[in-house]
């Protein structure tokens, strides 16, 4: 006897599972000639700050590693290459009553799946203003906070998030909602969420990034399997990002307890062959790798000169 077809089972494709971003991008930089693996940060167990007030009471802040726009460094407009001369390297704020253009040109997101045409993909301040006049939530704290996306996670855990923690402090926060975007962003927001919970403040982190996330133990997080830059929920679709910082809050609510990820249902594509492209070496001929490897030897030397002169 033989096994029925797994489609007469009505099992989903192999491709339908959350991207390995950790094994991609170690099998990536081998590819293009990096010999030393990047360490991910791994934690085991988690910090947990329960709400200490109901969430219609409570201050909440956003905390991004989307960059403010500077037209002096270059293009940084929808499907925009990778533009490493658009980096910043010290934790930013921004008043929360004005309008601002972020944007997310400096980071490796998606840019063969998505363009970065709608910041409420990454940056919900609109939608959580929305939930403060609806008295969803108490206020919205008078201003958010840029994480720099940075690789050195000594650097975060001793300098970005300490300094992060002492802006919530300052604005009386009492509870933050983390977007990141690419691969190390979303390690960058999972060291920072969990000072803040170590230090008292409540956090949930919204990512397309799930391995990197649980890698790092996070209090809560809310999974949306969608392409990077696409944390806060579908571009140019209200609903979606609606539903997402809704669900998202709901986690931040009712968590049971430290390492809680809950799994948004909302999907990209009934086609999960998007998934098939990130990073993968398999599907990347040799001189598309050189042509990588020279890329990125380039755009290393501009954020070296930019951090240097940062310093």
């Amino acid at each position: 006897m033989t096994a029925p077809a797994d489609d007469h089972l009505g099992f989903a494709s192999d491709d339908d599972a959350p991207i390995p971003y950790m094994a991609r991008t170690r099998e990536y930089y081998l590819a293009i000639g990096y010999d030393t693996p990047y360490r991910w940060a791994h934690y085991t167990s988690a910090p947990f700050q329960p709400l200490k007030k109901p969430l219609a009471q409570s201050r909440v802040a956003i905390i991004t590693t989307a960059a403010p726009f500077d037209p002096a460094k270059g293009d940084q407009g929808p499907g925009a290459k990778y533009n490493g001369g658009a980096k910043f390297y010290q934790v930013y704020d921004g008043d929360t009553s004005k309008t601002h253009d972020l944007r997310i040109s400096h980071i490796a997101y998606d840019r063969v799946h998505t363009t970065a045409e709608d910041s409420g993909t990454w940056f919900p301040l609109p939608q959580l203003n929305r939930l403060a006049a609806a008295k969803r939530i108490g206020e919205v704290a008078p201003r958010f906070f840029g994480a720099p996306t940075n690789r050195s996670q000594r650097v975060t855990l001793e300098t970005d998030a300490p300094e992060v923690l002492a802006r919530c402090r300052a604005d009386n926060v009492d509870a933050a909602v983390l977007v990141p975007n690419c691969p190390v962003c979303h390690q960058t927001v999972s060291l920072v969420a969990r000072h803040l919970e170590a230090n008292g403040i409540s956090t949930v982190v919204m990512g397309c990034a799930k391995d990197i996330v649980e890698h790092a133990a996070v209090p809560r997080f809310l999974f949306s399997d969608f392409p990077l830059g696409n944390s806060a929920g579908k571009p140019h679709d209200a609903e979606s990002q609606t539903f997402t910082l809704e669900l998202a809050l709901k986690v931040l609510e009712s968590a049971p307890g430290p390492q809680t990820t809950v799994q948004s249902p909302l999907r990209w594509s009934t086609d999960a062959s998007w998934k098939r492209d990130y990073n993968n070496v398999a599907q990347m001929a040799p001189e598309e790798l050189a042509r990588r490897r020279r890329e990125f030897d380039a755009q290393k030397a501009i954020a070296r000169g930019l951090r240097d002169s940062a310093a």
